[in-house]
């Protein structure tokens, strides 16, 4: 008996060592696919998971885009308000130089 546990643990041993052998090369393949088929490569996807890793890369390239460029015109737009409430103080102290009252909007 003592020898049928010992083949039998050390088939599981090799079974855990090989799934996770397999874990680590699909985790790898994966990574490796995502960098082939990242957006400024020029390889064309040979299957849909790699297809759907092309795609993944450019949807979030885009949104990634699409965010830096909202968060500039909302900076922007900020700016200009800042601007206008500047513009409009020193109107306001100009004309209270020249001693003319302001006249409500």
């Amino acid at each position: 008996m003592p020898a049928d546990r010992t083949s039998l643990c050390a088939r599981n041993e090799r079974t855990n060592s090989s799934s996770s052998a397999m874990a680590d090369a699909k985790s790898e393949i994966d990574s490796d696919a995502e960098q082939n088929y990242s957006l400024n490569s020029n390889v064309d996807p040979k299957n849909m998971q790699e297809f759907t890793i092309y795609v993944q890369n450019l949807l979030q390239n885009v949104q990634d885009k699409f965010q830096t460029m909202s968060d500039q015109i909302i900076s922007r737009i900020d700016d200009m308000g800042t601007r206008i409430d500047d513009l409009e103080k020193s109107i306001a102290d100009l004309m209270q130089q020249a001693g003319v009252e302001g006249q409500d909007k």
